[in-house]
């Protein structure tokens, strides 16, 4: 198991953050936030995909004012992202369920203060968002646009909400590249045990975002670094909470459902595996329950792999043998296979 850096536990509405909570999963609509039936809409589709809190853009007014017709309809936390202008943060205090600022371009001491009081009334948490492109000019004269001017923020900006009593903060920090990224979470992270939302930001369409967020959340997760995320895509909502969700399976952060274990293509498959994995995860994509299982496609690593897989198969020349626990509980036709294993998978998981 993974161990997770001990962090304070706070809330975005009803979902904790922090502490012993789960990695939480995020996303943002791309709506105009002041045209309300399309901004739930896609909140809609975000929840069903299994996000679990969502932020919308807050850019003027109307938008500000929009925000309490959208809370009474949604049932995700919701989060105002807050540029420039602090007047709206402090409208949107009074619906939303956390206020993400960006110190790089929210105003004066006095203005963050407002900001911090009209949350402080309402118990809602702040994140400080430093993006290194956007960097105060205090930080970005110094160190350039680096890890360390991202970290001195931070710590310039918690220290500042920490004088005025306010810690209930959540902290963000992200760069369009994953080696800056990582190595800004790393270096703040012993400073302070404030939950982090982990994000490499602009990461580009859903190849190239996925791979990034990829190597930069899963290094920092298994790190034990990190208490919600966000995979950034230009492309579809539900393909953001896809990619989260599937970065924190496969990294062991939060077993969910089945983890296939299969044969790269090679001259040494005596089967069409391609056909029978596509098969077994549409057929098993309902199955919640963590369970390690194996399709092998021929008998050099078929029956070791089967042998510590909760269910497998491993196929020989027009047979095969469905394992279960590395016990072999049937010999079978190539046909017949696929069915037997997925039976064995939902009477397995059923057990559990």
């Amino acid at each position: 198991m993974i161990q997770r850096y001990p962090t304070k536990k706070i809330y975005v509405g009803d979902v904790a953050v922090g502490g012993d909570a789960p990695i939480s999963v995020q996303s943002m609509t791309y709506s105009d936030t002041h045209n309300v039936a399309a901004t739930v809409e896609q909140i809609n589709r975000l929840h069903f995909a299994g996000c679990d809190i969502v932020r919308v853009a807050v850019p003027d007014m109307e938008d500000a004012l929009a925000l309490k017709s959208i809370k009474e309809q949604i049932s995700l936390p919701l989060v105002a992202d807050i540029h420039f202008n602090h007047k709206l943060a402090l409208i949107a205090a009074e619906s939303v369920d956390c206020i993400r600022i960006n110190p790089g371009n929210i105003g004066s001491k006095e203005k963050v203060a407002e900001v911090v009081k009209a949350c402080q009334e309402r118990n809602l948490p702040i994140r400080i968002g430093v993006n290194a492109g956007s960097l105060e000019k205090e930080f970005d004269n110094k160190y350039g646009q680096t890890a360390e001017a991202m970290v001195a923020s931070a710590e310039y900006n918690i220290k500042y909400l920490e004088d005025l009593g306010f810690t209930d903060i959540k902290v963000s920090l992200k760069a369009s590249d994953v080696q800056r990224t990582v190595e800004a979470y790393r270096m703040l992270r012993p400073k302070n045990n404030y939950p982090f939302h982990l994000g490499v930001t602009e990461a580009g369409t859903l190849f190239h975002a996925t791979v990034k967020s990829s190597i930069g959340l899963g290094a920092l997760i298994l790190d034990g670094i990190g208490d919600t995320l966000r995979v950034s895509i230009t492309g579809e909502l539900e393909e953001e909470i896809n990619v989260g969700r599937a970065i924190l399976k496969d990294s062991g952060a939060m077993p969910d459902g089945l983890n296939i274990i299969s044969c790269p293509t090679c001259g040494r498959i005596e089967a069409d595996l391609v056909s029978a994995v596509s098969e077994i995860e549409k057929r098993t994509a309902h199955i919640k329950t963590p369970l390690n299982v194996s399709v092998m496609g021929c008998v050099v690593n078929a029956i070791g792999e089967a042998a510590h897989a909760d269910v497998a198969i491993a196929y020989g020349k027009g047979k095969g043998l469905v394992m279960v626990k590395g016990e072999v509980v049937a010999n079978l036709d190539e046909k017949e296979l696929v069915d037997k294993f997925v039976d064995e998978v939902e009477k397995m998981a059923g057990d559990k």
